[in-house]
């Protein structure tokens, strides 16, 4: 009988040990999900099987399913919730009843966050306008989002399943309440690519209190190859950690020293078919490129004085006003998703920091100014028509005051029943309000729209189908809507 090649007895180990079969599914599929990634039956591309890795780049642009709308999206998330009734949600009933208590039947069973008992009622202290040719109701505590009143599409029915800052926040970005689930950024990213060679196609900014509650799972890649996750860019000192050459290694060296770890990584690719190998082959290269344009993109040094005024923007400075800058600069260099985390909306009212009559103002102020100048902006440069802006938290406010420890400040408790959001550009409808709640605030009652359907809407909106989108893991197709999520035509021009 002939005996068994070595290599024969190798590929039989490789199947069968315990240690390679974790690996495997614990990391997705191996060489089958590379020739997914490059992406051969997602798009129905007819490609060849598995190239060499030299050839393979996970973020080329891909195909999408259908004609896009959008190119790029910036996503200026508000954590911490903004209160929608002191913002975009008018509700003079609301102000006429204030101080008085809710109708039991309205929260009888309801579960909240701290409000204790049956809570007293309480009206904005802020005026509303109508602005533009729309008359679009907005607070005067956002005047400069009133300038652009007829660009901007107000959502005025959104909800969420979440009540809690850390899962809403994660549910909000990934589709799903618990950690471990790809971030719409990273879906987008892996459906239709990027278009910058030399940045990631997924960046975050962060400015405000902290980071988010949710954490890097807020813009992580989950399953998916590492590759998608969002890289965070920093407002102070290197703009990516580590992106400098340590003191003693020249440019040169630094580049023989990746050639050599990119050939070892490919003999690995080809031995072992992992296509975290592909990621890091990628990754490598990405931050060699970055170390020539990401010094050049973060120096908004050089911008027109009018730009800076405009933005409202200091060079050198941590803020949301440079980060809305930052983002146009990475739109305008092809990086496909760019997400702005501001945090400290969460205004209880338990001290004069967190109240709506103190921080509400001071947030506005922070923030109205820049968002509004980055839709300007990308209108004058004949950019907003391809770049999808959106604004808006994890969850709304109750238009009650929550009174915790019978604080005599005024704040509002979490909301996950109704709150708003603003979308512009990108093939939004502008001039429009669509969605209403009830005379107090705090019911849906009419056009609502979940977590999923504004998943489903902006995936529509970049060419991708959301229930075509999927991504095969532990033995079924994943993708970002679950099994839920419509696509909000009235929000489309």
């Amino acid at each position: 009988m002939k005996e068994p090649a070595a290599n024969e007895i190798q590929d039989v180990l490789k199947a069968v040990t315990r240690r390679h079969f974790f690996r495997q599914a614990g990391f997705g599929i191996g060489a089958a999900a590379l020739t997914t990634l490059i992406n051969r039956s997602t798009f129905g591309n007819d490609l060849p099987s598995t190239p060499p890795a030299s050839a393979v780049n996970p973020m080329l642009p891909k195909p999408p399913h259908f004609k896009a709308r959008a190119k790029n999206i910036i996503y200026l998330f508000m954590a911490g919730a903004p209160s929608q009734v002191d913002l975009l949600d008018y509700k003079p009933k609301l102000q006429e009843l204030d101080g008085q208590h809710i109708p039991e039947s309205m929260v009888k069973g309801e579960r909240f966050a701290f409000i204790k008992g049956v809570p007293k009622l309480l009206g904005s202290p802020y005026k509303f306008s109508k602005w533009g040719r729309s008359g679009a109701e907005i607070s005067e505590l956002l005047p400069s989002l009133g300038e652009i009143a007829d660009d901007i599409a107000i959502v005025r029915s959104v909800s969420t399943t979440q009540f809690n800052h850390a899962p809403a926040q994660i549910f909000i970005n990934t589709g799903h309440q618990l950690v471990g689930r790809p971030s719409l950024g990273s879906w987008l990213t892996y459906g239709v690519g990027s278009e910058a060679s030399n940045l990631p196609g997924f960046v975050v900014l962060l400015s405000g209190e902290n980071q988010p509650d949710g954490g890097t799972a807020c813009w992580g890649s989950g399953f998916l190859p590492t590759f998608y996750q969002g890289v965070q860019f920093r407002s102070q000192g290197d703009p990516v950690l580590f992106l400098s050459n340590p003191e003693g290694v020249s440019p040169e060296a630094r580049r023989r020293s990746l050639d050599l770890l990119k050939s070892l990584n490919e003999l690995h690719l080809q031995a072992q078919g992992d296509s975290e190998i592909t990621t890091r082959i990628a990754s490598f290269e990405m931050a060699y490129r970055m170390q020539t344009s990401v010094p050049e993109l973060t120096d908004i040094s050089k911008e027109p004085q009018a730009i800076h005024k405009m933005y409202g923007t200091e060079p050198g400075k941590a803020s949301f006003a440079n980060n809305c800058l930052l983002a146009r600069r990475l739109v305008e260099r092809g990086v496909r998703f760019v997400q702005l985390f501001h945090r400290g909306w969460d205004n209880h009212g338990t001290n004069n920091y967190n109240d709506i009559v103190t921080r509400l103002p001071s947030l506005c102020r922070e923030t109205d100014r820049a968002a509004s100048a980055l839709v300007q902006d990308l209108k004058q440069r004949g950019m907003l028509d391809n770049t999808l802006v959106v604004w808006g938290g994890e969850f709304g406010r109750t238009p009650m005051n929550e009174e915790r420890n019978r604080s005599k400040f005024l704040g509002r408790d979490h909301h996950p029943r109704a709150f708003s959001m603003w979308l512009a550009g990108g093939g939004i409808k502008g001039g429009i309000t669509i969605g209403q709640t009830d005379e107090l605030g705090y019911n849906v009652v009419e056009a609502p729209m979940d977590v999923h359907d504004l998943h489903a809407t902006l995936l529509h909106l970049m060419g991708l189908d959301h229930t075509k989108l999927t991504y095969r893991f532990q033995g079924r197709d994943f993708r970002l809507t679950d099994v839920s999520g419509n696509v909000v035509k009235k929000l489309l021009g």
